[in-house]
């Protein structure tokens, strides 16, 4: 099988997202020193932040069913060029400071950031499968292979994207730190203004249009997704499992500068020192899934889910800062290995005409999920104490590990999905669900992937099959 990565649709998409990915970054900081700045106020920051995060999630699956209904081309790169548009005038009203105009930009601008992520990540794992079919030098006429090959690349972009975001989430805020305090925050908004339009630029022939969506309101294709969400029971539960998992995992922002100033009296440089560790710890993990293509998805979203828990039960023990350093090592681990699995097993629980919708509504838990836990965060200090708040939300991610373990998603080393149903379910955990059901069953199964997850469960000594 070629590998997907040789694609250079695929490589031209990891490069706008990396691109995007540091500049986004830059415009982070800038906008949070400015607003502070200008107002010294934390409101006013939690405000912006509230703004480009929250406001929006409620109105990207509704962007994602418009840009897939429009039978234009460059609508992705249209969302871009309208990122760098609200970024330049932010920028530019940095120097004329209003605070309302400031939050309508950014809530305008993260609506149209969460799109385009949903939309590219998508797209990445089109231009996977494209690349497996065109670099394919022999038919095969097992449809299993041709679904495990589809999905083994969407994985291997998954991957690569991962490592991508790992490595700017470590050099972009200290790259973003320095630019604003070298030539100011304006400075830094204009150059994430050139990311967005050289990302923009790379990814003009992409066109995320769904034939089935054409002619369709963006109420019922909103509607065709909510349905198949409902209809997946594995899907639904991943969802809720994650959205859960990432309340815990944000939690730990408004809990980490009290822990390493008061309990630890480790001072900022202690404090940065842990960020960096997390940092380090994100990028190793990236690499373990990327290089741990064969496991399932299911154990590695489990085991990513776990590590973070135990870091934060680690700095809630931990009596000195090199062992908190060793624990966040371990949490940053979990952290860059728990997402990519994540995005993969939707994919493979979604057929390909509503990823990009269904993408949508993770980007929106993505979004919403932070906004929770970090008020939850803050209110546990406020309660109690740093280690108290570290034990409370430690446990509930570790909690959280058993409803990944309980999800049925195929994965590597797993029945594979038949993406293609016309409606929508997975057929490898009906054929689970049906071999784990106490009765007896009278089935008639083509599909050479269900028939080999009856056997696995048949050679556990969960059932009888007569093969006819």
């Amino acid at each position: 099988m070629t590998s997907p990565l040789r694609s250079p649709r695929l490589r031209r998409i990891l490069t706008a997202y990396t691109v995007n990915r540091l500049g986004t970054w830059f415009g982070a900081i800038a906008l949070s020193v400015a607003v502070f700045d200008h107002t010294h106020s934390a409101l006013a920051v939690a405000a912006m932040l509230i703004a480009g995060q929250v406001v929006p999630a409620f109105a990207v699956p509704a962007v994602v069913a418009r840009v897939e209904a429009s039978s234009r081309r460059h609508e992705l790169s249209a969302l871009y060029f309208f990122e760098g548009v609200t970024t330049a005038a932010l920028a530019v009203l940095l120097w004329h400071f209003w605070l309302p105009a400031v939050l309508i930009l950014v809530a305008l601008d993260g609506t149209a950031a969460l799109a385009a992520s949903a939309l590219l990540r998508t797209e990445a794992a089109r231009a996977a499968r494209d690349e497996l079919d065109t670099g394919s030098q022999q038919p095969t006429a097992a449809e299993d292979g041709l679904q495990t090959g589809a999905h083994a690349a969407e994985q291997k972009a998954n991957a690569a994207i991962n490592v991508a975001f790992s490595m700017t989430f470590v050099l972009g805020p200290a790259i973003g730190g320095a630019i604003v305090a070298g030539a100011g925050a304006s400075t830094a908004l204009f150059l994430d203004t050139v990311s967005f339009l050289l990302c923009g630029m790379l990814l003009a022939d992409l066109h995320p249009h769904v034939e089935e969506a054409a002619g369709e309101s963006v109420r019922t294709r909103l509607r065709a997704a909510w349905r198949h969400i409902n209809d997946v029971p594995p899907l639904r539960a991943l969802l809720i499992a994650q959205a859960v998992a990432l309340i815990f995992f944000e939690s730990a922002a408004p809990i980490e500068v009290a822990y390493a100033k008061a309990t630890l009296h480790a001072g900022d440089r202690g404090y940065g020192l842990l960020v960096a560790a997390w940092g380090v710890g994100v990028v190793l993990g990236s690499i373990v899934f990327a290089r741990s293509a064969r496991r399932p998805l299911r154990t590695m979203m489990s085991a990513g889910t776990f590590a973070v828990g135990l870091a934060y039960v680690g700095f809630a023990a931990a009596p000195s800062l090199l062992l908190a350093t060793m624990a966040a090592v371990i949490g940053g681990i979990g952290n860059g290995v728990q997402w990519a699995p994540f995005v993969s097993a939707v994919q493979r629980l979604t057929p390909q005409r509503l990823q990009g919708r269904v993408m949508g509504a993770v980007e929106s838990i993505g979004a919403l999920s932070p906004a929770l836990g970090l008020s939850l965060g803050g209110a546990l200090v406020a309660l109690s104490s740093p280690r108290a708040a570290f034990l409370v939300v430690g446990a509930g991610a570790v909690l959280t590990t058993i409803a990944f373990v309980r999800v049925p998603v195929a994965g590597a080393g797993e029945p594979a999905a038949t993406s293609g149903e016309a409606d929508g379910t997975d057929p490898a955990w009906e054929a689970e669900t049906a071999a784990e059901a106490p009765i007896a069953a009278d089935i008639t199964v083509r599909d050479p992937s269900v028939r080999a997850a009856i056997r696995e469960q048949v050679s556990a000594g969960q059932g009888e099959v007569v093969d006819r």
